[in-house]
């Protein structure tokens, strides 16, 4: 056996390796496909309940700028490596729904959808279930580089959005982003610290390898140099890395250069400060950040790390902000909400829904509920459930992972069951984002109101499958057989003979 090795790059500091520059490569070349080819896992950050609490926060954060006379220009929401437009799509839902309870003024908002890759900004400029937000000024897209970008084009609306010149707060969310800027990396022993860098090999010529397979087959050695002078330039990041010299004794620990510098960068664009909304695998407690081994690359086409939300805490409290981190569950994902702003700690309404939406139950505690439902899925009835499902706040890609045993529990169902079901897929359609990934939601859904008997709501289904998948020759067959159901002779026979025009060998029809 061989063990010829192929040098990919010589050692340099962990933040200015090649590997996050591959990572840029891999989403400019897949685009969507990213998420629609199910490359890059996404459901835990971009789900129906992770929207509602987004939402919740937002719209607390709103009320509290209302209560200081702050009603008359717009808080922009600026999703940062929007990627899919599906967490966008679901915050906006949850939001117009809080906005029609409200008895206070709030101020107008735009969720801005950014990315780096055009594709994706073109998918969410083209997309017909955005129309309407566009169409209501609620909504636009913009390129947005978090490390480097000026200014801020609104391609929707063609505005501009320049330094210092918002007057209210600018309000970020950061997804599964963090763990893709450039990181450095330290080793903390014994009150000692050593900077380090990386060296990139792999067993396999790399020659003509395209960024994802680069990924997957590198292999990374680990160099440590022992700090002698202060590491950074600016002297708020040397201090909250001197500070874990007393915080923790022995462990391998990410810094997020690339995240302060794009908060940094973020901040600049508003006289008022910055609201910022997180949630990625990562850590805020000191007691996870110790005894951390060299780190993995996890690769899932891309790579990711963990992110350190302790330091991200610690640098929004040392500007006199206010870090929200959850105080009970964080099993699955670490959410964040940091208030970099002045009199942070009046922000009441934000303060109340973080405690509400995330620490009395959030959605790291769904996600453990996810794993018992899935674990005892084959037991789950009917009324089951309904009731995961609607707290998942009708989700539809979970509707989709218990849909197997849904049809199954279905087979012995009441009367009076099935108009609770078809209420139940009615609020699951309406949350779902279609990214065309391989399962039709739609002509599922027409099927069960099928078997239910609902042959008009079937019917409305089927052609939403049309709609979002095309005709195939057996949503031909499935209205034929709803228009037979409901007695409708004519239309029966037209949708079967339409059918055999388009596919004429096809037996079914």
């Amino acid at each position: 056996m061989s063990n010829e090795s192929f040098q990919i790059e010589a050692i340099k500091p962990f933040s200015e390796s090649l590997i996050w520059q591959l990572n840029r490569d891999f989403y400019n070349d897949e685009g969507i496909a990213a998420w629609s080819d199910n490359i890059v896992p996404h459901h835990m950050t971009s789900n129906s309940m992770v929207g509602k609490t987004y939402a919740e926060l937002i719209m607390a954060f709103l009320r509290d700028l209302g209560k200081r006379g702050k009603t008359t220009e717009t808080v922009y929401i600026l999703e940062l490596g929007a990627g899919h437009g599906r967490l966008a799509f679901h915050v906006l839902k949850h939001l117009q729904k809080l906005v029609k309870s409200l008895e206070v003024e709030i101020p107008p908002f735009c969720y801005v959808l950014s990315d780096i890759v055009e594709e994706n900004l073109n998918f969410f400029l083209e997309h017909p279930q955005f129309k309407t937000y566009f169409d209501q000024g609620i909504l636009d897209v913009s390129y947005f580089d978090g490390l480097k970008s000026k200014e801020i084009y609104l391609r929707f609306t063609k505005t501009k959005i320049c330094r210092q010149e918002l007057n209210q707060p600018i309000l970020a969310i950061a997804n599964y982003f963090f763990d893709s800027l450039p990181n450095d990396l330290f080793l903390i022993k014994d009150k000692e610290i050593s900077a380090c860098s990386i060296e990139l090999n792999s067993k396999v010529d790399p020659s003509g390898m395209n960024s994802s397979t680069l990924i997957k087959n590198i292999d990374v050695t680990y160099h440590n140099e022992v700090l002698e002078k202060p590491f950074y330039q600016e002297e708020i990041r040397n201090q909250i890395l001197e500070d874990y010299r007393d915080l923790v004794s022995n462990t391998y620990l990410f810094f997020p250069k690339g995240g302060m510098t794009c908060l940094t960068n973020l901040k600049d664009f508003s006289k008022e400060g910055l609201m910022l909304l997180s949630m990625d695998k990562g850590f805020h407690e000191i007691t996870d950040l110790e005894k951390k081994l060299e780190p993995d690359i996890v690769a899932h086409g891309s790579f990711s790390i963990w992110v350190n939300y302790h330091a991200l805490g610690a640098l929004c409290e040392k500007q006199g902000g206010k870090a929200f981190f959850p105080s009970y569950s964080t099993f699955h994902l670490d959410i964040g909400c940091l208030l970099f702003l002045q009199d942070s700690e009046t922000y009441v309404q934000t303060d109340n829904a973080f405690q509400r939406v995330v620490n009395d139950f959030g959605p790291d505690d769904f996600n453990s509920m996810k794993k018992i439902a899935y674990f005892n899925m084959s037991r789950l009835t009917i009324q089951e459930l309904i009731a995961l499902i609607r707290l998942s706040a009708y989700d539809s890609i979970f509707f989709i992972k218990l849909l197997p045993r849904f049809k199954q529990a279905m087979q012995s169902i009441s009367f009076n069951q099935r108009k609770r079901i078809g209420e139940t897929l009615h609020q699951v359609w309406d949350m779902y984002f279609n990214i065309s990934e391989e399962l039709d939601l739609a002509y599922e859904i027409g099927g069960i109101f099928y078997d239910l008997g609902f042959y008009k709501e079937a019917l409305v289904y089927f052609e939403n499958a049309v709609n979002s998948s095309g005709q195939k020759a057996d949503l031909y067959y499935n209205k034929a057989l709803c228009h037979y159901q409901l007695r409708q002779d004519a239309l029966f026979v037209k949708t079967m003979n339409e059918g055999k025009t388009a596919f004429p060998d096809n037996e079914m029809i």
